[in-house]
């Protein structure tokens, strides 16, 4: 069955598309934690990205890494809700999903921090 919601389209949809990403961001912001957290490193490191002397490609790597993490962040708390959506309870398959949401976040911010070494040091 198709949703009801896919009717829009042309710049209409973009324009409905462009409020709901607002909306998701406003969400995360006021609702997780780690998403505040990893936005305020992100506040710092975006312009640091920018200002740091470092080719094109390197800046371009350094930046893409930090909104990687933001990115993760948000399809992570995107899972957790929606297994919290099906139920609170306790469940192995629920837990499975948070930790591997919870792990891909782990893995993006090895990423950005090896990436950010590597760029720095060449």
């Amino acid at each position: 069955m198709l949703s009801p919601h896919k009717g829009k389209t042309g710049l209409r949809r973009l324009t409905y598309a462009f409020g709901y990403s607002i909306n998701g961001l406003r969400a995360a912001y006021r609702r997780e934690d780690a998403f505040r957290q990893e936005v305020a490193l992100a506040a710092v490191l975006i312009p640091l990205a920018v200002l740091l002397p470092a080719a094109a490609t390197g800046r371009a790597l350094l930046l893409a890494s930090v909104f990687l993490v933001l990115i993760v962040e948000l399809l992570n708390s995107a899972i957790e809700a929606a297994v919290d959506r099906i139920s609170l309870d306790n469940h192995e398959l629920a837990k499975l999903a948070k930790d591997i949401g919870s792990a891909a976040v782990m893995l993006s911010l090895v990423c950005m921090t090896v990436v950010w070494i590597i760029v720095l040091a060449g």
